[in-house]
């Protein structure tokens, strides 16, 4: 029989109603402020026009915050892969991993803002494209982080599993978000 997790809510639990609205909340403005923050740096980076100097800054930034952010992404889906080959625990995966989510949301963070100063092509497909997969990712980082919390409270038990096929597949949007982004992005630099 499956035992109650005090932070995972309980089916048709009426004790955990405040708790639960609470998260929905929480979810609710982490999606709000992602969708701000996305449309207002594809508004600016559609109005702003930079010089060599800042143009080559923002560049920088926007190389050394995607080593930051996809470098943490890569490390934590190496170590759910570690699990998924039975060679870590859950808990050590979830543990090692928290940390983690701040440097993978600085560095979106960070792209974000030096990609508006880059000047991109918003009218070419690609770049639409690649301004997609970043909303896309952001998106299911506030997903993921709502799995991780979800993760944490099973402990050392085995969580059930809907539960895993949710992570596996926002690991899986996460790659092809991240990969996409950095091959367009590629293919965006070329002269």
């Amino acid at each position: 029989m499956p035992q109650y997790h005090p932070t995972v809510p309980a089916p048709g639990g009426a004790a955990d109603a405040p708790d639960d609205a609470r998260r929905r909340l929480r979810v609710v403005g982490a999606v709000a402020v992602v969708c701000l923050l996305w449309g207002s740096s594809a508004w600016t980076a559609g109005h702003l026009h930079t010089g060599p100097t800042l143009h080559t800054v923002a560049l920088f930034g926007h190389l050394a915050t995607l080593v930051v952010g996809f470098g943490a992404v890569l490390a934590i889906d190496y170590y759910g892969l570690l699990w998924l080959l039975g060679r870590r625990p859950l808990r050590e995966v979830v543990d090692f991993t928290a940390p983690l989510h701040v440097p993978v949301w600085g560095g979106l963070l960070g792209l974000t803002l030096t990609g508006a100063l880059l000047e991109p092509h918003l009218d070419a497909g690609l770049t639409q494209l690649k301004l997609f997969l970043v909303l896309m990712i952001a998106l299911n980082g506030v997903y993921a982080g709502t799995l991780h919390r979800r993760l944490t409270a099973y402990g050392e038990e085995r969580p059930p599993a809907g539960l895993l096929a949710r992570g596996a597949a926002s690991a899986l949007v996460s790659q092809a978000g991240w990969w996409g982004a950095v091959l367009i992005g590629f293919h965006n630099s070329r002269p």
